[in-house]
């Protein structure tokens, strides 16, 4: 989905400065856009490297008017008693603690200038709830209430929005429903949907919970 999201932005002349845990997808980013767009290996739930990756962004260039935090791991199916506590850890590092690494050492940045939209990427299961997923559910709910608390906090002019992405056909998807996901789109055919959508807010939305226009439920 970022990838995919990445591509409409630069196709639609914005700057895009992204990261990623996997090596082979960042560096063929980067070799297919050069900057001033570029692409770091990151792993968002370490801080230190979340820190380091945005002094380097930030020394050059002004601080982002769109930051996305799109991240996220899901379990594996299963009751919540069954779910091993190193995964359910992994989990919430990058679901939660990952999305406030970003925020820590980004937001002063554009809270200094006075504008900006942080879009926190929530879920169905943001709102709702099924069984086997309680782990991933549990984060979703927690990103719901992380961004409308930091919608409280910041300075008029700028807004936090939980965004519910809707259902998309992507490898984390196929690991909890591989049997129904082929049913929805792919993740390029929503980014041409979702990337205009996402330039359109604005501080009037702050702190609302929205969905991506067309999105499944």
């Amino acid at each position: 989905m970022g990838r995919a999201l990445a591509r409409e932005f630069i196709a639609g002349g914005h700057t895009v400065f992204g990261c990623g845990t996997n090596g082979e997808a960042i560096f063929d980013l980067r070799l297919e856009y050069g900057a001033p767009n570029d692409f770091a290996l990151v792993d968002v739930a370490q801080d230190v490297k979340v820190s380091i990756w945005a002094t380097s962004v930030l020394a050059g260039h002004p601080a982002p008017d769109l930051l996305i935090n799109n991240a996220a791991v899901i379990n594996s199916p299963g009751p919540l008693w069954t779910q091993g506590d190193a995964a359910f850890t992994r989990l919430v590092d990058v679901n939660l603690r990952g999305v406030a690494n970003v925020i820590r050492h980004f937001v002063p940045a554009m809270v200094q200038r006075g504008s900006g939209v942080i879009v926190n990427l929530s879920s169905g299961w943001g709102r709702s709830v099924s069984p086997d997923v309680a782990p991933y559910c549990m984060s979703k709910w927690g990103i719901e209430g992380l961004t409308k608390a930091l919608a409280a906090e910041l300075p008029a002019g700028m807004a936090a929005v939980p965004l519910n992405p809707g259902v998309i056909d992507t490898d984390m998807l196929r690991t909890v429903w591989s049997g129904g996901a082929a049913e929805y789109p792919k993740a390029e055919v929503w980014a041409k949907r979702a990337a205009p959508y996402l330039l359109s807010l604005s501080a009037r939305d702050n702190g609302r919970s929205l969905s991506v226009p067309g999105a499944e439920d």
